[in-house]
């Protein structure tokens, strides 16, 4: 199997592998409790080691450069900004208030709420048609925002459920998950550049992503594996989390292509814009979570990636309704009438 060939099938199959990944830890962790409390240090550093590869190998494939383009369409990277650090933070804020009773879930909640959006969605907007020059500009400007509006929500949010934030924590987490991985990952690019060539380099880019998702696998069977006691003896608040994260998704899809329209974005801008809007980085949530927080704060994002998919696919395959939503109808030919013999 190339590696084009790998990508493509690791995408293709997320949503089993997730579940499988989910279902392996619980199946393995719970008989084995008693190993993992005695080999915490162990459990961490492997916890650590796929937080760096779910997140620098994002960031060698993430031109920095194109954010220098970003002024060629502000109208649409402003609305990103919007739906992502805005929208999404006040309406889980909602949906957290109405369907979750305990503070650690509501706050993982909330955490991937207000997470950089999803590098996938530069494959969904790639097969969708979409403008990837945007797609690629918005993943990496909420990347860079991110740096500020995640501990600033995160604080406010925290006060809210009356839950301490290790703030230090939390920003070293946001140094070692976002900021370091980005200036590897750039180095890593351009030293690959210099040294391969730009041909060989695109030869070898799908082993990025694919990098990333194998690690997220692994980070969501260590997740449910550390702590598969609690959640088989607490499953029911696992099912707290279906209502909020379906709803969160649904909402936001719907709204995000009425507004798009009605402000006269294009097919490809709205494709870009929509599954960067909704599509979360679920994997650097799980890494904040489980850095600064607790493994049951990353529970959300670990289980977010189930809905997140199925809901990202469907509008996928809803493309051609959406294209013709967005393009202006074409004016009824009037019937020309054949001339009197």
């Amino acid at each position: 199997m190339n590696l084009k060939a790998l990508q493509e099938h690791l995408n293709k199959w997320l949503l089993g592998y997730v579940v499988l990944a989910m279902a392996l830890g619980l199946l393995i962790g719970h008989p084995a409790a008693g190993w993992t409390k005695t080999h915490q240090p162990l459990v961490s550093n492997l916890t650590t080691v796929m937080v760096f590869l779910i997140v620098y190998p994002m960031m060698i494939n993430l031109r920095l450069e194109a954010l220098v383009n970003a002024g060629r369409n502000l109208k649409s990277l402003s609305l990103a900004v919007i739906y992502n650090f805005l929208w999404a933070p006040v309406i889980g804020w909602l949906l957290a208030q109405a369907f979750l009773r305990d503070p650690m879930l509501a706050l993982g909640f909330l955490l991937v709420m207000v997470v950089p959006c999803s590098s996938m969605s530069i494959g969904y907007t790639g097969l969708a048609e979409g403008n990837l020059e945007l797609a690629t500009v918005t993943v990496a400007l909420s990347f860079v925002l991110a740096v500020i509006a995640v501990p600033l929500w995160m604080l406010g949010f925290a006060a809210n459920y009356h839950v301490g934030v290790p703030l230090q924590d939390m920003l070293m987490s946001i140094l070692t998950v976002l900021i370091a991985p980005m200036v590897l990952g750039y180095l890593t690019r351009l030293g690959l550049m210099r040294w391969l060539g730009e041909k060989k380099f695109k030869a070898i880019q799908p082993f990025f992503p694919s990098l990333s998702l194998l690690a997220m696998y692994g980070i969501v069977f260590l997740i449910f594996f550390a702590k598969a006691t609690l959640i088989i003896e607490k499953w029911n608040l696992v099912l707290m989390l279906v209502l909020p994260n379906a709803l969160f998704i649904l909402l936001t899809l719907a709204v995000v292509t009425w507004l798009n329209r009605r402000l006269g974005l294009s097919y490809r801008d709205h494709m870009a814009i929509v599954f960067a809007s909704t599509g979360k980085n679920n994997g650097t949530a799980i890494a904040i979570a489980t850095t600064a927080f607790s493994p049951l704060v990353a529970i959300p994002a670990a289980t977010m990636p189930i809905f997140q998919i199925l809901f990202l696919a469907l509008y996928l395959k809803m493309a051609g309704w959406v294209r013709h939503y967005f393009e202006k109808k074409p004016p009824v030919a009037e019937i020309s009438k054949q001339p009197a013999d």
